[in-house]
């Protein structure tokens, strides 16, 4: 009965609350209060934010942690426009490697779409995802689903052919749906491409480049964050924040104009170039802040111009060293950065350019860093950071891209 009064109540205040615009009151400070100020009740939102992400309180509530077992098979599916592909297939790496059995290990299977956030059955012969045509992307998603039951729940021994592939991936650009037995596939080979510039690449008119060839001689690119005026949110993965943000391929040349981003852009592909497994980057970043946040960004650059996002990350600088404890940074000094890979599948056409962007925020996507080095979520006052991205022989900025090399 108690039960249902606080339902009812919850309802009641639902349904009569009035129409918020989240736009409006998105920006709200400090973000520990921001449901309040959309007129919600108090509830989970404002003590789950103000965990670190060491907190040992993660280990309880259903979340799942890498020392627990694994012990069913599972059938993963994802989207290349979600916010946890990345995480979701390194998740899937782990139990294929340390599942509690032969059976569990071997009967892990993946599927991956060129979609946003569960809309597995939007998968068409022609499928727009944000602004982009990705093609045919048909996929018998409730056969499979009803298959890998009839295998692994009922017990029949022909469901499921024994030879399905463990990775089912659809190639954006190329428009196509390949398999693997493993992710990345085991043809990729990892190849870098290094930021350069001249020392200007702020903005899409910079001289930012991306190259197969390190740099030959010390250089840097510099940018103010504002996070009283971050750098806003076009599309890429996301999910499940009230319209906030729409995932999906969209244009990055709006924000790519902005002088707090830097951008560097190839020269155009002589031939076809097939992207397909965890995207790693690494920058040396220094910083006049105690803490500030670095984003990178890999871009589909075609001919006419029309830069689609493909996926991005965010690091904290302060857990540089880990999420267990906060780091904090001395003001210039040169720090190097390894970011959670960003995953993809893409093969970049002829003629097209690989870009990749450099800044400190994407707001509303990610809560901003304040620089303070203080504690982000009580603030409500932020302070600018001159930030600093290096290239030098002995200070390298780069992006590893999973080459597969098709005959």
């Amino acid at each position: 009965r108690e039960t249902r009064a606080r339902i009812s109540k919850y309802n009641d205040l639902a349904t009569n609350k009035p129409e918020i615009d989240w736009k409006k009151h998105i920006g709200f400070l400090p973000v520990r209060d921001l449901l309040l100020d959309l007129g919600e009740p108090p509830g989970t939102f404002e003590e789950l934010i103000q965990r670190k992400p060491g907190d040992k309180d993660w280990y309880e509530g259903g979340l799942y942690h890498d020392d627990e077992g694994w012990g069913v098979p599972a059938l993963w599916f994802n989207s290349w426009y979600d916010v946890s592909i990345g995480p979701n297939m390194a998740l899937y790496n782990h139990v294929r490697e340390n599942g509690n059995d032969e059976e569990v290990r071997n009967n892990q299977f993946a599927v991956i779409a060129p979609v946003e956030h569960c809309k597995f059955w939007g998968l068409e012969e022609e499928t727009i995802v944000g602004d982009r045509n990705m093609g045919d992307t048909s996929f018998g998603v409730t056969s499979e689903i009803y298959t890998f039951f009839d295998r692994f729940v009922a017990g029949d021994g022909i469901a499921m052919p024994r030879n399905t592939p463990r990775v089912r991936y659809f190639t954006m650009g190329a428009n196509r749906w390949s398999n693997a037995d493993d992710w990345p596939p085991a043809t990729a080979e990892e190849v870098r491409m290094y930021l350069v510039s001249d020392g200007n690449a702020n903005s899409l008119y910079g001289d930012g480049r991306l190259s197969f060839d390190p740099p030959q001689s010390a250089g840097s690119d510099s940018f103010i964050y504002d996070p009283m005026n971050p750098v806003q949110t076009v599309g890429g993965g996301d999910c499940c924040n009230g319209g906030t943000v729409i995932p999906g391929a969209f244009d990055q040349r709006t924000v790519e104009a902005r002088a707090d981003v830097l951008v560097f852009t190839s020269e155009p592909l002589e031939e076809p170039l097939e992207v397909s497994g965890f995207v790693d980057a690494v920058l040396s970043v220094s910083s006049d802040a105690r803490d500030t946040d670095f984003t990178v960004k890999l871009v589909d650059v075609l001919p006419d111009g029309t830069a689609y996002i493909v996926d991005d990350t965010i690091l904290r600088a302060r857990y540089r060293d880990g999420y267990a404890r906060e780091v904090f940074m001395e003001p210039d000094e040169v720090y190097e950065l390894d970011f959670t890979p960003m995953t993809t599948s893409i093969e970049f056409q002829e003629g097209h350019r690989i870009r990749v962007e450099v800044s400190s925020s994407s707001f509303p996507k990610y809560v901003r860093n304040l620089n303070t080095g203080g504690d982000i979520v009580d603030e409500s006052e932020g302070v600018p950071a001159t930030n600093t991205v290096h290239h030098a022989p002995d200070r390298l900025s780069y992006v590893v891209l999973p080459i597969v090399r098709r005959k």
